[in-house]
């Protein structure tokens, strides 16, 4: 289906790019603090004869490889990130780090990238400059966003820049890319309700905050049911409470935190969720006489694929993947920093299959692992695209 000419080193590599991503499985590193994993990259990297720059966002790393005389230049991710959680499952590469793991699969995100790396540098089968961008963070933790603030794009500028992300119940010879919303945006909101403590047998005494918990959560559901256009995905759920001592069964707390999620791939629902968080919130006070206090935090935008970039990365999937390749697929309410990258240049972010997802083990889930049979058609995505994107200019005779 393809006739890359880096291909032609990928089936070598593919031995050494899986004992890497078991490696990486083994040594997983949390956000910002990737040393191990960014001195791996930067390593690899440079044998490969990739330009090597460190630094952007603390722990990324960005590879750059120029060929040939081609003046477009495009960027691709890779977060490198584990996830603060322990690994379930016994296996031979199970996490040595207690209370972390690769549960997204940013091992193999990030061995795909390097096997793309070194079968391009291998061939140099295109004209132009490809960035390969090692990101830190991606998992809530804003890597994208610092690595943006540090000069990535002055830096190394983009014409178009390109993510990729193993999806679950996706067969592995199979590849989902689609134009528009792909992932939500992901933000964070904390309510404080601030009463007066009294006695639990004598609550005439105090102004208890209980009530006003109890009203704003019930009605945290009628934002998205009656705020929000019906046609308009959007989320709003709570996900941490802190009041009280479970010791002090007969004490009224005088303060009350709630936290939680919001998310939606539309700006103004996005405005719409923030303010009704906070209408809610300080509705439930004033009936219950009591004060509130309300942050919104504005984490991640939504990742809205570009059309251009998704027809340009649809054409690579095509070569690779054929009539296996799925240009209709349901976004997901995750969110992905991204959206940051998106920002900056035309972007395009796909879904490569990750096969059936075992004994139920979908991301953030201490059984997952990333799928090794992946890796091929992985790296096979990346070299083809850049393959396509960078493609010498043809001169008449």
């Amino acid at each position: 289906m393809s006739d890359s000419i880096a291909e032609n080193f990928i089936d070598d590599d593919l031995a050494f790019l899986t004992a890497l991503r078991h490696d990486l499985h083994a040594h997983p590193e949390l956000g910002f603090e990737e040393e191990r994993t960014s001195d791996i990259v930067a390593g690899l990297l440079a044998e490969a004869g990739i330009e090597v720059h460190r630094g952007l966002g603390g722990t990324g790393v960005v590879g750059t490889l120029q060929i040939g005389n081609g003046t477009r230049r495009i960027g691709l991710r890779a977060d490198m990130d584990a996830l603060a959680m322990p690994e379930l499952v016994d296996r031979p590469y199970r996490s040595t780090a207690p209370g972390k793991m690769h549960a997204c699969g940013h091992d193999g995100h990030t061995a795909l990238l390097i096997g793309a790396a070194r079968a391009l540098a291998k061939s140099r089968s295109f004209s132009g400059t490809v960035h390969f961008i090692f990101q830190p963070a991606e998992e809530g933790r804003g890597g994208a966003r610092r690595m943006v603030k540090d000069g990535l794009f002055k830096l190394f500028p983009c014409d178009a820049v390109y993510g990729l992300h193993n999806m679950p119940g996706l067969a592995t010879d199979e590849i989902a890319v689609v134009e528009g919303p792909q992932l939500a945006s992901s933000d964070s909101w904390r309510v404080t309700l601030k009463g007066t403590g009294t006695h639990g047998a004598k609550p005439h005494l105090g102004h208890d905050p209980m009530p006003a918990l109890a009203a704003f959560l019930a009605a945290l559901q009628t934002i998205p049911g009656r705020d929000v256009d019906p046609l308009q995905p959007a989320v709003v759920s709570a996900c941490a409470i802190r009041a009280g001592n479970p010791e002090a069964l007969n004490v009224i707390p005088e303060t009350i935190e709630i936290g939680g999620t919001a998310r939606a791939y539309d700006p103004h629902v996005r405005d719409q969720l923030e303010a009704g968080i906070g209408r809610l919130a300080h509705g439930a006070a004033a009936m219950a006489g009591i004060a509130a206090e309300y942050t919104y935090i504005r984490r991640i935008p939504p990742v809205i694929n570009d059309p251009d970039a998704t027809a340009r990365a649809l054409g690579a999937a095509r070569d690779v993947f054929g009539a296996k390749v799925r240009t209709a697929f349901p976004p997901s309410t995750a969110g992905d920093d991204f959206a940051d990258f998106a920002a900056e240049a035309p972007g395009c972010y796909v879904w490569l299959g990750n096969g059936p997802a075992v004994e139920g083990a979908l991301h953030h889930n201490g059984a997952y692992d990333f799928n090794d049979a992946a890796i091929g058609p992985g790296v096979r995505y990346w070299t083809r695209l850049v393959e396509r994107e960078l493609a010498p200019e043809k001169t008449e005779a």
